[in-house]
């Protein structure tokens, strides 16, 4: 049995991070390293806390996050964006075993790092994760998970009345999709997806540099497709997914404003839930919304009424003085500036 962990910026670190990953057969993209690194700022590093035993593997994909303060000289640790946790595959009487151990080996080397807190967001398929978290596991957010394992009849009757009126809308109308492999409408999918953006306000985080994708691009192929729902020569949505290898994630996309009135996008999900099951895979992650039950949400729903999903969070302090102490110096520096309420950490808000 051995624990290790790590550094992506490390080449022979690397090498295992990458070897781990591909002989583990559900490969999700969120604990690929170059996937973490997409979401690393200045000075922070994507790491991977592994465990190996002759029956049982654990990878726990973590960015490691300097602290801006002049308070306290250490970091904090945090999932990468999307879903993740601890992932784990093989003998399930070794799972249990590994558990305990894992987490003590784990929090042994989080407290070396001067580690003050952590923020997981979990795996929607509990199966895919150690079961117990040492912190505080919490409910947040639902998610959609359309399920992909039925016949495709099945699957156009399980979508709302107004999905199947949509799609028909859109065929109707001279909507069409297609799958671009070489990227090379990628152009159009960042105007897209740029109107998109500004049309819902949303915020700067999701506003991502070219470098981004071309990151995706080149350290990602095979985890990622591109699709597009275009009139004429006219490109109207878009979306891109990442790929998993029993399941796909709706990631970024959008569509232009003045072809709502054609439903290109609800075309647009039809098209690439049935290239994915014909690909096998299980399941399309729609995600969630921004706030529960939004028009978001519900959208996403209409794809799959009985496929609401549970999503978790963990939070877990690792060292209370030092957490406490970033909270005061922040205070002190700017007299105005709360905490915001569920904010976590704390003093990051």
């Amino acid at each position: 049995m051995s624990f290790a962990v790590w550094n992506a910026d490390n080449a022979a670190d690397r090498r295992e991070w990458e070897s781990a990953w591909l002989n583990w057969p559900d490969r999700e993209v969120f604990a690929h390293p170059a996937y973490a690194e997409l979401y690393c700022g200045d000075g922070d590093s994507a790491v991977c806390a592994a465990w190996r035993s002759a029956s049982v593997n654990v990878l726990y994909p973590l960015i490691v996050r300097q602290i801006p303060s002049r308070a306290v000289n250490s970091v904090d640790l945090i999932t990468p964006y999307g879903y993740g946790g601890p992932f784990v595959w093989g003998g399930e009487a070794g799972r249990q075993a590994v558990d305990c151990d894992f987490w003590e080996e784990y929090t042994s080397w989080a407290r070396r790092q001067e580690a003050v807190s952590e923020f997981v967001r979990f795996s929607l398929f509990a199966d895919e994760l150690l079961e117990s978290y040492p912190g505080v596991r919490s409910e947040c957010t639902p998610n959609v998970v359309r399920s992909l394992d039925l016949e495709e009849d099945a699957l156009w009757r399980s979508f709302e009345h107004k999905v199947r009126k949509n799609v028909k809308r859109a065929h109707n109308t001279g909507v069409q999709v297609f799958r671009d492999e070489s990227n090379e409408h990628f152009s159009e999918f960042l105007r897209i997806y740029g109107t998109t953006m500004q049309r819902r306000n949303a915020n700067a985080a999701y506003y991502f540099p070219v470098t981004f994708f071309e990151a995706i691009h080149k350290d990602l192929r095979g985890s990622f497709q591109y699709f597009y729902a275009c009139v004429g020569d006219r490109i109207v949505s878009a979306e891109l997914i990442l790929v998993s290898q029993n399941s796909i994630y709706s990631f970024l996309g959008g569509t232009d404003e003045e072809w709502f009135h054609r439903r290109p996008n609800d075309l647009l999900k039809f098209e690439i839930m049935r290239w994915a099951a014909a690909a096998g895979k299980k399941a399309f992650v729609l995600g969630g919304g921004y706030q529960p039950g939004d028009g978001i949400f519900r959208y996403k729903l209409s794809f799959a009424p009985d496929g609401v999903r549970p999503f978790y969070i963990g939070q877990r302090i690792l060292n209370r003085d030092a957490y406490l102490e970033l909270i005061d110096a922040r205070q002190k520096n700017d007299g105005e500036w709360r905490p915001r309420p569920g904010f976590f950490p704390a003093y990051r808000s």
